[in-house]
């Protein structure tokens, strides 16, 4: 009677596919599925050594293979680990890695367990040191490979910057790119918010601040269609989006590639006055916290004063005489970084600079030609501020307009096939954001028209301020200042100080009493 013959032992393979991109993954047939069937078709040559392809699929489409982070691979790691798998199979060697010394890594896990390698394309045996030394010489190669496309792709990158031209990347508030590519283009409607941004931060000088008022008015970060049709962005700003906003240099034309700045080829949308002074805000506001800083010896012009000649801030300082008396000042910050010699401004004692501003205050109400041209100046503020607002009201209606037209489009398409349902739910949020800041511009024009003053009222908000000044805390007194005054300038070369008042903190002062 024969022998009977022994059974192999089974070996349970599984199959790890990778590919770079995720372009082309949508395919019913893609470039994993080659991969996989390749892989199949080469456990069934081996079917009668006992090989087995386990169902499991470990597909990771669209990560690059220059590292472990990817989720497929760190699946099959754990059930190798847990001693589910006998023998990793996969289509070419640079599919598990580019990396050597990654490569290294898997292969000792797979060695330590005592799992074997395959590749379908490239035979070899790494039982041998022969076969060991292949497999580092493919790895070699591909890591070499990997490492030219980076650095052909870092070189176009930074050909194109230095041309001014867009090499790609997230679209920015206020641009759109160009279909054709390699282009900007200006989107009106977020151009004019991006300014509107500008000049919000520089009126509250506070991120804080500035985004709880973006928050109000619904506005977001860019939001755009990707090239698939799923839509991205969108998100409420925080301190790092607004932050990133406020010191893009793509609003004032240029464009970057690490440390260098290039001239773009698209054009600017924000003045390089205003970038500038958003720029310096920035960074004072990064080493002090901003102006809601707690204000120590009750300066009343801190984040108020500027200088005139140099466009800088002026900030309020402190020294000891005989290490007794302190004597207060305010200084450009211009001259601190640039020097003395440039700026005719320097330094002013912050007592006397501050009790001026108060003389002009209480002043106004006496002098008929001062009292007139306060009033000029705060209704040309208000009316700025209204013409912003109507600017604003007309692009939320084209928006509601245009976003109304693209659900009717989409109602259609969904009767049919059911398609397009994000994209539908996408346009009912921003019509929805668009209806709730339409009514609050609105409102707020409202408000403004109510606060146009007239001469009465500054008289009477003013015969509040002068007999209970000296009864007030220094911090109080700092307070009803920034309540009144916006903006102060000062330009030691001429002698001069211009004030700039809130006409809504003398409209509220009239009919309020002093804190």
């Amino acid at each position: 009677m024969p022998a009977k013959r022994a059974e192999a032992p089974r070996i349970r393979c599984a199959i790890y596919t990778r590919k770079s991109t995720d372009e082309g993954l949508e395919q019913e047939f893609n470039s994993l599925d080659a991969q996989r069937e390749a892989g199949e078709a080469f456990i069934a040559s081996q079917r009668g050594e006992g090989w087995t392809c386990l169902p499991d699929r470990y597909d990771d489409g669209g990560y690059s293979g220059g590292n472990m982070e990817r989720p497929a691979l760190k699946r099959l790691m754990a059930d190798i680990a847990a001693g589910q798998v006998d023998c990793v199979v996969v289509y070419k060697v640079d599919r598990m890695s580019r990396s050597l010394l990654d490569f290294a890594r898997i292969m000792g896990a797979l060695e330590k367990s005592g799992i074997s390698f395959v590749s379908v394309t490239q035979q070899f045996n790494t039982t041998s040191s022969m076969g060991r030394l292949t497999l580092n010489i493919l790895l070699s190669f591909a890591q070499f490979e990997r490492e030219i496309i980076s650095e052909r792709t870092r070189d176009k990158i930074a050909a194109t910057r230095r041309k001014g031209l867009w090499s790609g990347g997230r679209p920015v508030l206020g641009y759109d790119i160009d279909p054709r590519g390699c282009r900007l283009m200006v989107n009106e409607d977020e151009a004019a918010r991006v300014r509107w941004i500008f000049e919000l931060y520089l009126e509250h000088e506070s991120l804080i601040s500035t985004i709880r008022v973006l928050d109000e008015r619904g506005w977001t970060n860019k939001r755009w269609t990707t090239r698939k049709g799923h839509v991205a962005g969108g998100q409420p700003f925080n301190k790092h989006s607004l932050h990133s906003l406020l010191s893009n240099v793509l609003y004032r034309g240029k464009i970057t590639y690490k440390a260098e700045v290039y001239d773009g080829e698209h054009p600017a949308i924000v003045d390089e006055e205003v970038f500038h002074r958003a720029g310096e805000l920035l960074k004072r506001n990064g080493a002090t916290g901003g102006k809601d800083v707690r204000n120590r010896f009750g300066a009343l012009l801190k984040g108020l004063l500027h200088c005139v000649p140099c466009g800088r801030a002026m900030t309020h300082s402190h020294t000891r005489k005989n290490g007794k008396r302190r004597y207060r000042y305010y200084v450009c910050t211009g001259a601190q970084k640039r020097g003395w010699h440039t700026c005719p401004s320097k330094s002013i004692p912050a007592r006397e600079i501050e009790k001026f501003v108060v003389d002009q205050i209480r002043c106004i109400g006496k002098d008929p030609a001062l009292l007139a041209e306060t009033l000029e100046e705060t209704r040309a503020q208000a009316q700025k501020r209204i013409k912003d607002l109507e600017a604003e009201r007309k692009s939320l209606k084209r928006d509601l307009s245009r976003h109304n037209a693209e659900l009717r489009k989409l109602a259609g398409r969904l009767a049919t096939n059911g398609t397009a349902t994000d994209r539908v739910a996408d346009l009912q949020d921003r019509i929805r954001a668009a209806e709730q800041r339409s009514t609050q511009v609105r409102e707020e024009l409202i408000a403004l028209g109510r606060e146009l003053l007239d001469e009465k009222e500054v008289v009477r908000a003013l015969a509040v301020f002068d007999p209970a000044w000296e009864m007030l805390a220094p911090r109080e007194q700092a307070k009803v200042i920034h309540l009144l005054v916006q903006r102060v300038g000062y330009d030691g070369g001429q002698g001069t100080v211009s004030v700039t008042f809130h006409p809504a903190g003398i409209k509220m002062l009239s009919h309020e009493e002093m804190p």
